[in-house]
């Protein structure tokens, strides 16, 4: 599934083709998706290529070919523009109350939608699409919905968070200074930082020195959830 800015790109680029026979410039497309800058239309552009909906022409400038077209015409929903993942339905990803264990006094355990991939080093493109879920003991969370995400990146191996492993988020609006949380930037790109309150600013702190702190209007940024637990496979 797209994000609606990644489908309001591809739609903008497929009508182009289809009228001039030639995709639109950086600039055109910046300006259509009323974004602030071109690095958000090249992160959107790189996310349909590695979902195959489009195709770059090495050596030629502006050359983009549409390979296809989604099959729902909009992503589920949520107001033009806003990232906020639709992620628990029914108790899907929620402590419940007690219920039998499984034989050995111990509780059953709960089921968590993993929603895809953030970034803990350059943001990539907010995703909010379900791929699978992953099972969870209890006492790995804590009250209220949850979802989980894939890590990619190593911004925050200081804070012993590497890159593929999957964090387990609390869903909230609100965090402490201090706290780690997904960061919505802009309402197009998602990354996992840790919060630092600066007068009227929001910085988003990275656990490597190798990465620079940023610092966003609090009208930049949106807090889509807090850090509770982390799983690693080896």
């Amino acid at each position: 599934m797209l994000t609606r800015k990644q489908h309001e790109l591809l739609r903008f680029i497929h009508e182009r083709l289809r009228e001039d026979g030639v995709p639109p410039s950086f600039d055109e497309m910046k300006d259509a998706l009323d974004l602030r800058s071109k690095s958000g239309i090249h992160r959107l552009i790189m996310a349909l290529e590695e979902r195959g909906f489009i195709r770059r022409l090495p050596n030629r400038a502006r050359a983009i070919e549409v390979v296809k077209m989604p099959d729902q015409s909009v992503p589920g929903g949520s107001p033009r523009g806003k990232f906020s993942p639709n992620v628990i339905e029914g108790n899907l990803g929620k402590l419940r109350p007690a219920e039998p264990g499984r034989g050995d006094g111990s509780p059953p355990p709960v089921a968590i939608p993993v929603m895809g991939r953030i970034a803990a080093g350059t943001p990539i493109s907010a995703i909010q699409s379900r791929s699978h879920t992953i099972s969870m003991p209890p006492d790995m969370l804590t009250s209220g919905e949850h979802f989980a995400l894939e890590v990619r990146g190593d911004s925050m191996v200081e804070a012993g968070i590497l890159d593929g492993d999957t964090v387990i988020i609390r869903r909230q609006e609100a965090a402490d200074n201090g706290d780690i949380i997904v960061a919505l930037i802009d309402d197009e790109e998602a990354t996992l930082k840790r919060l630092r309150r600066r007068g009227s600013s929001i910085a988003l702190e990275a656990a490597n020195p190798a990465y620079e702190t940023r610092v966003l209007g609090p009208d930049r940024v949106r807090i889509q959830g807090k850090l509770v637990s982390l799983l690693r496979r080896y």
